[in-house]
């Protein structure tokens, strides 16, 4: 049985700083992330959304509506309540500029391989 979504990856860097990398990964503990991002993803077509890391090398994984279409989503969310303010926030922690969005932060990576 077929599901049907799109599934975007990611990438981006944090700070080569243990402190600071363990800070971050308290900000998105279970339960530490801020609601309205969490409700803003929501509201533009992200299902779920889980981050990896390694050494200071984030992972995305998004899953989305079908028919999500990325340009606008990330648009429409960078406009969702308190989403500036938490992108400021986090950036502390990686190694963009505190004015960035999420979509200029993240960024999208090629599918090489896909198991048949």
């Amino acid at each position: 049985m077929s599901v049907a979504y799109k599934r975007f990856c990611k990438t981006l860097e944090l700070k080569n700083d243990p402190d600071l990398i363990e800070n971050y990964k308290k900000v998105h503990a279970p339960g530490a992330a801020w609601p309205e991002i969490t409700q803003g993803m929501k509201e533009v077509g992200i299902i779920d959304m889980e981050i990896y890391l390694l050494g200071n090398r984030l992972f995305m994984i998004m899953d989305t509506v079908a028919d999500f279409d990325h340009d606008s989503a990330m648009a429409e969310l960078a406009k969702k309540p308190r989403q500036s303010e938490w992108e400021a926030y986090v950036s502390q922690f990686q190694q963009t500029s505190s004015e960035a969005t999420a979509d200029e932060k993240w960024q999208l990576m090629e599918r090489i391989y896909k198991m048949d």
